[in-house]
């Protein structure tokens, strides 16, 4: 599948073809859905935790006779009934994280760009260099490209100016090759992709 390269100024400078196995696959939202919720489980720290009532910090004295108080018996302070006492099935801490094949992870990252290019939203840019981190004259280009909720996705590695520049434009993230990811495509309307990023990516799935 052919598409054109533009440049920052908005303007055509080529054109570049796509690899259907990578670009051109079947959309199917279940792939998705289940690289996301891998991705966000493996980002959950796990350790909420509440204290049981061999953990809280009171005496295991018996509080009151067993018998003519006329109140129900009780062994401990610590029960789950007072106030004071431990939390009975609260949270502990824990790993989130679940596992998922590597196949099937490949899989979903080529459902995800295959969806923002059947959706119309893959831009494939020359290049993303820029001689000054100036935001003001970035955040202008990218409005004339219609580029306001987006995610650029570079080369092996992401030019320092152009970081330096995105770094206060809201809705706007930046990522090297290695770093493409599931979540973060779907969560930005365009994906914008260089020349070397998409080298890149075909090198990384065929390798």
């Amino acid at each position: 599948m052919k598409q054109d390269i533009l440049s920052l100024d908005n303007k055509k400078v080529g054109t570049i073809e796509l690899n259907e196995s990578i670009f051109g696959l079947e959309v199917r939202a279940d792939i998705l859905q289940r690289v996301v919720r891998w991705q966000l489980a493996k980002l959950q720290t796990g350790n909420h935790k509440t204290k049981g009532r061999s953990e809280v910090a009171l005496t295991g004295a018996k509080p009151f006779k067993q018998k003519g108080g006329g109140r129900a018996r009780q062994g401990s302070r610590k029960g789950t009934q007072f106030r004071t006492g431990g939390v009975v099935f609260g949270p502990v801490v824990r790993d989130h994280s679940h596992d998922l094949t590597k196949k099937f992870r490949t899989l979903g990252l080529k459902t995800a760009l295959s969806s923002k290019a059947k959706e119309g939203n893959l831009v494939i840019i020359d290049s993303v260099k820029l001689d000054a981190p100036k935001t003001k004259d970035l955040k202008a280009k990218l409005e004339a490209c219609a580029l306001n909720n987006c995610l650029f996705i570079d080369g092996k590695e992401v030019d320092t100016n152009f970081a330096l520049a995105t770094r206060n434009i809201m809705s706007v993230d930046v990522l090297p090759s290695v770093g493409a990811n599931v979540y973060d495509i779907l969560r930005r309307e365009k994906l914008v992709l260089t020349k070397e990023a998409v080298a890149c990516l075909e090198e990384r799935f065929n390798g």
